[in-house]
């Protein structure tokens, strides 16, 4: 039987190197084609990896905790007497090295206190914690044990209770890490994820250390999620030529219909975005120039509306594919983006799920967040930007009044399309949320 070679798979467009969660399956395993090998970290997700292959797993080659390219061979599927000696061979014959943590360097001294030692960023292909040292303040005349803290160091919410996400919380429950004993690596200091994984590892980037009074900064590492952000943005931003156009939307209508609707026993409820989604999929089918992406030499137009929905995490933004979203109803669209969010957090989102998007919608309008203008994620040629709905002062009929508006923003690829083009895309998107009874078709 031949023997089947197990490589990192490319899970996300964007994705260049991927994380071995965990092995589900051991070496000596029985595998059938189909199943689940490992769990695997990419940029956007925790993914099921799968099997193409059927025999014994012979060979792990990258262990749990440790990261390979795409493509990389991670491990050798064979029956028991096939010679897999040349196939190990051809792939070092060993697990690629996380990345080493540099030694610390002594911070110079300043007026009763010390800097904190730089720490390194995460480097693909091979991220990975730092070593304890290299987090620990080094006075001048250099490193010197730190006694542990005699407090927790996490931050409190004000009740006594450690500043942490939900899923910190249940994988600390179930690794019995205690919450307390970590330095939280998210906004404010607020533990999160991966400050549980390295404490449960023993890994030290989420340990808590104590801080000399007066250091002026801390260098915190990048996250996979972060790292990929960083690199593509500034690819989106510099060479794709945005342009930008805005619209403001009386939402009186849509509001009333959104109330009546979920006040409805036994329909899902409806959000202001799910309005939006369905109003955005029904105009590009009208506007295909709009619903494009620039080739090089060619614009390539959809004749399919698969709208990504951005969620914004801990780590920082995915966006997950409502797929087919202009064939769905309003109920579909609630049902289907309220489950792609959840799992978006949860970082359980399938591949397909993770790419192929034709336009984009990001809504920060539960952020109180009046309008903005989004980036356009390539090769996508554009993106909506969606504010709050806030009751203002109106002129309607030549009368004073309170209405409900909201604020859109178009950003567009220049190359892909004009002013004109969006605005009257704008124009028709506009229309469909102030005539809401038109999504309900």
């Amino acid at each position: 039987m031949a023997v089947s070679k197990v490589v990192m798979p490319k899970l996300s467009e964007q994705m260049e190197t991927g994380k071995i969660i965990k092995w589900l399956k051991q070496e000596g395993d029985r595998i059938q084609s189909g199943d689940i090998l490992a769990e695997v970290e990419t940029d956007k997700a925790d993914v099921e990896m799968e099997a193409f292959g059927s025999g014994v797993l012979r060979k792990i080659l990258v262990q749990a905790g440790a990261a390979a390219p795409v493509g990389a061979l991670i491990g050798v599927i064979a029956e028991p007497g096939d010679d897999i000696a040349s196939v190990v061979s051809q792939a070092g014959g060993a697990a690629p090295a996380a990345a080493a943590a540099p030694a610390p360097k002594p911070a110079p001294a300043t007026a009763g206190a010390t800097e904190m030692a730089n720490r390194p960023a995460a480097v693909a292909p091979q991220p990975r914690r730092e070593d304890p040292a290299a987090r620990t303040p080094a006075p001048a005349t250099g490193p010197t044990a730190v006694p542990p803290p005699a407090q927790p160091s996490a931050p409190s919410d004000g009740t006594g209770r450690v500043k942490a996400s939900p899923l910190a919380r249940k994988i600390a429950a179930q690794s019995g890490v205690d919450l307390r004993l970590l330095h939280g690596s998210g906004p404010g200091g607020r533990v999160v994820r991966r400050d549980v994984e390295a404490a449960s590892t023993g890994g030290a980037a989420a340990v808590a250390v104590p801080v000399a009074d007066g250091a002026e900064f801390e260098d915190r590492p990048l996250s996979q999620m972060r790292a990929i952000i960083a690199k593509r943005m500034p690819l989106s931003k510099a060479p794709v030529p945005h342009f930008y156009v805005s619209s403001e939307v009386a939402m009186d209508r849509g509001w009333a219909l959104r109330e009546e609707l979920n006040a409805l026993e036994g329909q899902p409820k409806i959000s202001i975005n799910d309005f939006v989604i369905r109003a955005c999929a029904l105009a590009l089918l009208q506007h295909p120039g709009v619903n494009a992406s620039f080739q090089g030499d060619s614009i390539r137009v959809f004749h399919r509306a698969h709208i990504g929905i951005a969620v914004a995490l801990e780590e920082g933004l995915i966006t997950p594919v409502l797929r087919d979203a202009h064939a769905k109803s309003l109920a579909q669209i609630a049902i289907e983006s309220r489950d792609l969010a959840e799992r978006a957090r949860q970082r359980k989102l399938r591949a397909p799920e993770m790419s192929g998007a034709t336009f984009s919608i990001s809504n920060l309008g539960m952020f109180d967040v009046t309008e903005f203008s989004a980036i356009i994620n390539p090769p996508e040629g554009a993106i909506l930007a969606v504010g709050s709905v806030l009751e203002k002062p109106v002129v309607v009929d030549g009368q004073l009044a309170v209405g409900r508006r909201m604020k859109l923003t178009i950003s567009c690829d220049h190359r892909v399309t004009d002013g004109a083009a969006g605005a009257r895309f704008l124009q028709d998107v506009k229309r469909l949320l102030e005539e809401p009874l038109r999504l309900l078709v």
